[in-house]
């Protein structure tokens, strides 16, 4: 495609064929165009020399410098601009793509759908924190929502393994900066706001309109809106739903469509009774905690309002795995302590996890966390208290602190903690949870859930809880 055909209406007469597209400079060779974006701490247009040298054709940007015989493409949203180059540029895209929006639950929602729809006999795959899964395994992708030339990459490379349904997490700074913008949504699906990300939205009101976005500026009229019925927002993303001319479909205990009538927790799962639009169903789903079964709900009324078959969806269901890292069961003691690795790292994500694993617990609670350095500082006394108020034994450790003194952190969280216990070295906080379990007890490893490294200043340092954890399990025995 040359770069003429790629930027229609920009009044383009060249002709050169475009090789690629990237927002790094480092990744620039012979042929591609160069997006100058303008970041929080850096701005593309320090780095054109750069891109230029290394053989950018053309570069997209706001307020270009003169570049010579480089071609410029001087937009007032180059963001959006790259997205819908990358989308022409790739062209391909599964037929049927959903977009899951939310503080909690969007990783296990979208993985949950693909296995339902698998289930069916659907070939699909999902996209987001965890990467892109698919029919010929796994694509590393970095960023919950990456930047539009990986994201149309990715799924002109699902749709050349023959996927025709995708499931794809849309975070907020993905929303704000139009990385989804040139994708075709068929639907799209709404879990929960909580506080989390403030260092870069301006408050809620903020967080909130950028997760807003997603229903009302890029879905096609018509198209389903699956809302958590049980999220105190579920009024206002109702109302931007019914505003853009979507489908309202609700979920939850409260819900009108998918509903929850009754749930029994088991040891290793739960049955729900749901009614799905008047039919009711039976499901023992594989799953502990009240807002796994919730994010299992989501994933199916999205399946159900695209129209899959009741019978399938609730066949698939019944043979949901964890997500990585996601209320992830990693073993238990001789006397049948239970220990398990949760993402959970904002101050519902804890809430709710601690309350999720209370019904299956005999014994003590027992919860490790910390806090991410460089981040929102506000929720750290906020996940103290909680951690204080729900569990029975608190251990409070590091967790990526980036640039911040470990030290500092702990500080701030063990303030609302006062029968805390502080071990800020993580593997030691794991190691001597385990080793004082006892019967009944249930050990949460909170914050880290399926990373496999642990930040400290600009270090990455090999680090899986799930590792640590089995090592001191074994250590028992």
């Amino acid at each position: 495609m040359n770069l003429a055909a790629l930027f229609p209406g920009k009044g383009l007469t060249a002709v050169e064929e475009v090789t690629g597209l990237t927002a790094d400079s480092r990744k620039v060779k012979p042929g591609f165009i160069f997006a100058a974006l303008k970041g929080v701490t850096a701005d593309g247009r320090d780095y054109i020399p750069q891109a230029i040298k290394n053989g950018a054709i053309a570069v997209i940007g706001h307020d270009l410098p003169d570049m010579g015989d480089v071609v410029a493409i001087d937009v007032e949203e180059p963001r959006l601009t790259l997205a819908t180059a990358s989308a022409a540029f790739f062209a391909s895209q599964p037929q049927t793509i959903v977009a899951v929006t939310g503080t909690n639950g969007k990783s296990s929602t979208v993985d949950f759908l693909r296995q339902i729809w698998e289930t069916s006999g659907i070939t699909a795959a999902s996209m987001g924190t965890l990467g892109a899964i698919g029919p010929n395994g796994h694509i590393d992708l970095g960023h919950t929502t990456p930047d539009p030339v990986a994201i149309h990459q990715t799924l002109a490379t699902l749709a050349g393994q023959g996927v025709t349904h995708c499931a794809m997490e849309a975070s907020s700074h993905g929303l704000v900066q139009y990385r989804l913008d040139a994708v075709k949504l068929a639907a799209c699906a709404f879990t929960n706001l909580t506080q989390d990300h403030l260092d870069y939205h301006a408050d809620m009101d903020d967080y909130r309109a950028a997760k807003m976005r997603l229903f009302t500026e890029l879905m096609p009229a018509g198209a389903p809106a699956v809302v958590n019925a049980d999220s105190p927002e579920r009024g206002a993303f109702e109302a931007g739903a019914k505003a853009a001319g979507l489908k309202p479909v609700s979920v939850g205990w409260r819900g009108e469509d998918l509903k929850i009538a009754e749930l029994m927790p088991k040891a290793t799962g739960q049955t729900l009774f749901l009614k799905w639009q008047g039919d009711e169903f039976e499901v023992d789903l594989p799953l502990i905690g009240e807002f796994q079964a919730l994010n299992a709900l989501t994933a199916a009324g999205l399946a159900l309002s695209l129209g899959a078959p009741l019978d399938g969806v609730r066949e698939g269901m019944s043979k949901l795995e964890p997500v990585k890292g996601r209320l992830e069961f990693v073993g238990e003691t001789k006397d049948g302590a239970g220990v398990f690795v949760d993402y959970a790292h904002t101050p519902d994500g804890l809430d709710v996890l601690i309350r999720a694993a209370r019904p299956h617990t005999a014994g003590k609670l027992v919860v490790i966390f910390g806090c991410g350095g460089d981040r929102d500082r506000k929720k750290r006394p906020l996940m103290g208290a909680i951690a204080a108020k729900h569990a029975d034994v608190v251990i409070v450790t590091d967790d990526n602190p980036r640039s911040e003194d470990p030290a500092t952190i702990r500080k701030s969280i063990l303030e609302a903690v006062p029968n805390g216990i502080e071990i800020g070295d993580r593997g030691e906080a794991i190691r001597k949870a385990v080793a004082d379990l006892k019967s009944g007890d249930t050990l949460l490893i909170a914050g880290k859930g399926h990373e496999t490294g642990q930040i400290i200043g600009q270090t990455v340092i090999p680090f899986s809880d799930q590792d640590t954890a089995k090592a001191a399990l074994e250590a028992r025995s």
